[in-house]
């Protein structure tokens, strides 16, 4: 297992949408994820700057390469880009993020 984390970045004003749309988080996402072998799975919020960060436990980096071919990921990247800063496929612009300190 290997956690990571990364960045990304919010539209102003968007945090209750952004919110609200992952409280309804589609069935169909939430299990790709998890059979991707994504577990504690978190987003947090900096509401000064607006960036999200978020960490992840991973089995394998491979299928997590896999996810942007994934047709129900593409569809939520569309869902989600009118939120936050997207790349022209519209998944989100994600920033990887280096650990510096973990306290197990």
């Amino acid at each position: 297992m290997k956690k990571i984390a990364f960045k990304m970045k919010l539209h102003a004003g968007a945090e209750q949408e952004y919110r609200k749309r992952h409280d309804a988080i589609w069935p169909e996402l939430q299990n790709l994820l998890k059979q991707t072998g994504i577990s504690e799975y978190s987003i947090f919020l900096d509401p000064d700057s607006y960036y999200l960060f978020a960490v992840m436990t991973i089995q394998d980096s491979a299928k997590l390469d896999l996810l942007p071919d994934e047709p129900i990921m593409k569809k939520w990247w569309e869902y989600m880009k009118d939120l936050m800063e997207t790349n022209p496929d519209n998944s989100p612009v994600s920033i990887p993020l280096k650990e510096v300190f973990y306290l197990s």
